[in-house]
């Protein structure tokens, strides 16, 4: 019996040492000394070299240290001098770290910033993009732009020729979830694509994620791309100010109080006022009148040490004008636009717990109306349009993030979104109004989503992330768009990822993600242009769904500050959606009235599949930076309605694609950079031969003649099957230098940048046409190649104060 006991005893014991915590959580903030702005992506790690972290976008990091020892730890960022912080056992409440610009880079230092590419994260098929690096990569006509820069890395693709649209992994572009301060933005695109609608002064850190996928995000199949803005000056008021070719940008930042800052900044291009001066010169001739500005503002309260308010305020306009001079009427108008706020609490708590609470409102809106005169069998007739797409969100979210010991992690929440969507096109013979004066086509709509996720770490080597998220979606009452049964949806998407560390410089991942998306966009081009329809889930037509799984590895190597990634990926989506064969969005009826077309109606369901590998070298420190990125990927769609039912290239697709980005510190006031692009060519449909047809008259009134029986000629293109022709390869390089000039209360910089320096023809578009051969010989059939952008130099001025 006594034995017992002590066994008995031994056993409680045993238990009781083992349930004791071993580790406490410390946590805290980076700033920067001079601007007392959070910092981003801080190495935080102990001076051993066993454990460390990363502050995430508000410069906040947590960190799990034994509780009776006494450690050391050092911040260390790029540019920054590194600081090392004394961690007490009695140390208690949240740190507060500030780090000071003029580091002089050392080996060390490269070795934990290649720390940070995720050789100990589970997370995959995820890649940050750096501020510094955004500014100084040469783009079109000088414009920073934070999407094009996204397109130089593997596995995101361009559209057309300077378009700002993204494909990632085989993707369309209504597949990417795009956050501007955790608001979605649905349309990111100015000037038909050519920028995109994010002003780069204003940003902090922009973070996609294209596979892997972690449970808290949702509503997309392809790609998540996350644009934090900065927050405000606390110190002092700072300003930024530039002037390029096409547009000039002003940033005001600075504190209201000693808890409140603020930033705001504007942009604003000037086309239309070069092309009105233009147009002045040329009599009763069309000139294409073109602006747009984008504003973004945001309030940082900071309520306490563990508590901070962040208001944002987002807005965006393009208007994009065909007119005639001289008091001529207006032919065509288009324009569009994003609205967007949201309020966020964050709570840190002294535990390591963390809390945010969000409500958000984003609208896109686009119109068009226009004016067509078509001249068939000598009778000229008149057709008004009017072609609109809005969708609007109100949503609130809520997320927690909670620290249960060492090994164990935890994140869990909810969201729910209200959408209205209202997609029209009304069309008219004469000079009768299309204009709607009500919006029976409203689609009301409810989404919602509840997450859990758990980091797991069973041993030193292997870093596991599962999670499980749960979608709903129901319409709401009824509308002329959609049938009048119900629709609605509750599906599981189950998400797990897994690191495992071969070598202290190597890692082996995997992952898999299932993901639900409920909103769709009808693109009757394939390129996403902001003519394109954003609608709604409904009973015919159902979500969207992927599957994918991806393998890789990632090697580093201390010395050279080298980082490989290498990935491979298969992906399936189900239910996507595209017009039906020759199918129109706008008709006329036979009396000439107003005639309104149901998208329902003309459009089909297919599924498809995309694949390939992804191969990306860079180099992220040093004098010398850049990366080297590679794709090899094939993409193939299949509809029943579409191509006779065989399978088919999507526009998009691109068997090869690759980058390769360089920037060079000629001194500390001059820097040199380049970026090369390669991609085969796109999958386009075009008339495989032309000729001259009639069409039977049917009239007999008359006298008997071949033009009244047969009509005139028309000319008729026979087409293949889709997509079957592929564009000749696209490549081209920009160059850009720039120029920095610091003074004590403000700083200088000039840059000089071309793009396509060795003036390639990129094909933009092909164009089926006849050439007169003359003497009397038939015209031949002919293709046509036409090209948007030469050789383009520009020149910009930047000052901050």
């Amino acid at each position: 019996m006594l034995r017992i006991l002590v066994l008995t005893y031994l056993l409680l014991r045993c238990c009781y040492v083992c349930a004791l915590p071993t580790h406490r959580q410390l946590s805290g903030y980076v700033y920067d000394r001079s601007t007392q702005l959070p910092i981003a992506g801080v190495n935080i790690y102990e001076t051993s070299g066993r454990k460390g972290t990363i502050s995430d976008s508000k410069g906040y990091f947590s960190l799990s240290i034994p509780i009776e020892a006494t450690i050391s730890l050092t911040f260390s960022f790029v540019g920054f001098r590194p600081v090392s912080e004394i961690i007490t056992p009695d140390q208690k409440g949240v740190l507060a770290v500030y780090l000071s610009a003029g580091q002089t880079l050392t080996e060390q230092t490269i070795k934990v910033v290649k720390n940070s590419s995720g050789i100990d994260n589970a997370q995959m098929s995820a890649l940050s993009l750096s501020m510094d690096k955004l500014n100084k990569i040469p783009v079109l006509l000088g414009e920073k732009d934070a999407l094009k820069v996204l397109q130089l890395l593997p596995g995101v693709q361009k559209g057309a020729e300077g378009s700002a649209g993204i494909y990632v992994r085989g993707g369309a572009p209504d597949q990417n979830l795009i956050l501007l301060d955790n608001t979605p933005i649905y349309n990111p695109n100015h000037l038909l694509g050519f920028f995109s609608a994010f002003n780069g002064d204003v940003l902090n850190r922009v973070d996609l994620t294209k596979g892997g996928f972690p449970a808290r995000f949702g509503g997309r199949l392809s790609s998540v791309i996350e644009l934090t803005t900065k927050d405000g000056s606390t110190d002092r008021l700072r300003g930024e100010a530039s002037a390029g070719v096409v547009a000039s940008r002003l940033t005001l930042s600075g504190p209201l109080s000693p808890n409140v800052s603020f930033v705001i900044a504007g942009r604003r291009t000037y086309l239309d006022i070069i092309t009105g001066l233009l147009g002045t010169n040329m009599a009763d001739q069309p000139v294409l009148k073109t602006f747009f500005h984008d504003l973004n503002a945001k309030l940082t309260i900071r309520i306490s040490e563990t508590d901070k308010v962040y208001v944002s305020g987002y807005a965006s306009k393009d208007k994009f004008n065909n007119i005639r001079t001289e008091k001529g009427p207006l032919r065509s108008a288009l324009q569009w636009g994003n609205g967007a706020g949201s309020i966020r609490w964050s709570h840190r708590g002294a535990t390591g717990a963390t809390s945010e609470a969000t409500l958000f409102y984003s609208q896109y809106a686009m119109n068009m109306q226009d004016q067509q005169t078509i001249i068939e069998n000598n009778v000229t007739n008149t057709y008004n349009l009017f072609y609109q797409s809005v969708i609007s969100d109100l949503s609130g979210k809520y997320d927690i993030s909670r620290y249960v010991n060492d090994r164990h992690q935890l994140r869990y929440g909810g969201q729910v979104t209200y959408h209205q969507f209202t997609p029209q096109a009304h069309v008219a013979e004469g000079n009768a109004d299309v204009t709607p004066t009500t919006n029976d086509e409203s689609v009301n709509t409810l989404e919602g989503g509840a997450y859990i996720e758990h980091s797991w770490s069973p041993g030193s080597r292997w870093r596991i992330n599962s999670g499980l998220r749960l979608s709903a979606y129901t319409v709401l009452g009824k509308g002329t768009g959609r049938d009048s049964a119900a629709s609605a949806y509750v599906r599981p998407e189950p998400r797990l990822s897994m690191a495992y560390r071969v070598t202290p410089s190597l890692s082996v991942k995997g992952s898999y993600a299932l993901m639900n998306q409920y909103v769709h966009l009808l693109s009757s081009t394939g390129i996403g242009l902001s003519t394109d329809l954003w609608v709604p889930t409904v009973d015919r037509i159902r979500p969207q769904t992927s599957q994918q799984v991806a393998l890789g590895f990632v090697n580093e190597w201390a010395k050279t500050g080298l980082t490989l990634t290498l990935e491979g990926y298969y992906k399936r989506m189900d239910n996507l959606l595209s017009y039906r064969e020759g199918a129109s969005f706008m008709s006329t009826n036979a009396q000439g009235g107003i005639s309104s077309a149901k998208w329902i109606d003309n459009v089909t369901s297919g599924q498809g599949a995309s694949y390939g590998t992804e191969f990306l070298l860079q180099k992220q420190a040093g004098r010398f930076s850049g990366w080297l990125g590679y794709t090899l990927s094939w993409t193939r769609w299949q509809f029943d309605a579409l191509n006779g039912g065989k399978p088919f290239f999507p526009r998009y697709d691109r068997r090869h694609d690759a980058s390769v980005v360089g920037i060079y510190e000629l001194s500390p006031s001059i820097s040199l950079s380049g970026a090369w692009v390669y991609g085969t060519g796109n999958a386009l449909t075009l008339p495989l031969s032309r000729y001259s047809g009639y069409s039977d008259q049917k009239n007999v009134a008359g006298p008997l003649t071949s033009s009244a029986v047969y009509g005139s000629a028309v000319n008729v293109k026979e087409y293949g099957e889709r997509n079957s022709f592929r564009a000749e390869a696209y490549h081209r390089l920009d160059v850009s230098l720039r120029f920095t000039r610091k003074r004590r209360s403000y700083e200088r910089v000039w840059e000089v940048s071309v793009y396509n320096v060795y003036n390639r023809r990129n094909a933009f578009l092909y164009s089926l046409e006849g050439k007169e051969q003359g003497q009397g010989l038939p015209s031949k059939t002919v293709l046509y190649k036409y090209s948007l952008f030469p050789v383009v130099p520009s020149v910009s001025y930047t000052v901050r104060f």
